[in-house]
């Protein structure tokens, strides 16, 4: 599993707490920053990097935003093609995003859930692949509402 993570200022602490845990779960991990709550790097260029890092890989990578509440991070991820993100806050929402949506990053607030459940909402998430099903015309049409709006 390759697995970007990035966060803000506001989110050091999670982002930290996340890594270490992936590590110990043998995820191979690209950190694209911040490292530092001092560090003030606006969170769209974080997430502009992990897009473009997934982007680049060819699709291959997963990612994991976390900032102060989760929501800036998943609307300027979803700014680039073929990225779906979206905010997870519980087992429901993340196995949703993928097996529903086939989220390819999750992003979670610091300021909105602990650093226990977001380990418990990542280990979840992880293993989820999307299956083909009732959700398929819904990405479709998605994907193609994508294809019209990124010409």
């Amino acid at each position: 599993m390759r697995l970007v993570i990035g966060c803000d200022n506001a989110a050091v602490a999670l982002k930290e707490a996340l890594s270490a845990f992936l590590k110990d779960k043998g995820v191979e991990l690209e950190d694209v920053g911040v490292a530092s709550s001092s560090d003030e790097t606006p969170y769209p260029e974080v997430a502009a990097r992990l897009a473009k890092s997934i982007i680049d890989s060819g699709y291959s990578k997963k990612g994991i935003l976390v900032c102060g509440t989760g929501i800036g991070m998943a609307i300027t991820a979803n700014k680039f093609p073929g990225i779906y993100a979206t905010p997870v806050h519980d087992s429901y929402s993340a196995e949703r995003s993928c097996l529903s949506n086939d989220a390819n990053v999750i992003t979670m607030g610091a300021r909105v859930i602990g650093v226990e459940l977001a380990k418990k909402l990542v280990g979840e998430w992880l293993p989820l692949k999307f299956v083909p099903g009732r959700s398929s015309s819904k990405l479709e049409a998605i994907k193609k509402i994508e294809r019209e709006n990124f010409k």
